[in-house]
């Protein structure tokens, strides 16, 4: 807690929204930045922040780095749980996941999104479905012709189904 200056944590787009919980309940915020670790350390060093990281597993502590270093993540790690005197299983049940699924689908064009009614709809739909209680992110993956499709709720089979039912949506309007 007192190691983070200004309570912030910086993580991309595609990190599980228990991050963003689990930073309100401690009084922290997540700023969140585009998919790649670059765009991590980019916004760590416009803003001051000294902790970043992506799902991927890329973990930066600006204090020591400014790239990812595992070794140097483990030893943080094992600092912690000395301090805190827990094991690694007991810190990791500090964190609830939400369900979450990513799908590909190969596409032949990257259309923006937003310009292909039926995907356009289908987002619609699955946000206002979801409400508060999770979210949709579809991007286009930036070295394959692919489309990336991210569901994320608080309920399995409700991520399951929007995340069918983009899918389809995709498939047919770009595929």
């Amino acid at each position: 807690r007192d190691a983070l200056p200004a309570r912030t944590l910086v993580s991309t787009v595609m990190s599980n929204m228990a991050l963003d919980v689990f930073m309100r309940e401690q009084g922290g915020t997540l700023v969140r930045t585009k998919v790649g670790d670059r765009y991590v350390v980019e916004e760590m060093r416009r803003s001051g922040y000294m902790l970043g990281g992506e799902q991927s597993g890329h973990l930066v502590f600006m204090e020591h780095s400014t790239t990812g270093d595992g070794i140097l993540a483990a030893l943080q790690l094992l600092r912690i749980m000395v301090a805190r005197q827990q094991s690694i299983s007991e810190l990791a049940g500090l964190l609830r996941l939400f369900p979450q699924k990513l799908i590909n689908i190969r596409v032949r064009h990257k259309k923006p999104f937003d310009e292909v009614a039926e995907i356009a709809h289908a987002v619609r739909k699955a946000e206002q479905d979801l409400g508060q209680h999770g979210r949709v992110l579809l991007r286009y993956s930036g070295t394959e012709s692919l489309a990336r499709i991210m569901v994320e709720a608080q309920d399995e089979q409700v991520v399951n189904r929007l995340c069918a039912d983009l899918a389809q949506a995709v498939e047919h309007g770009l595929a």
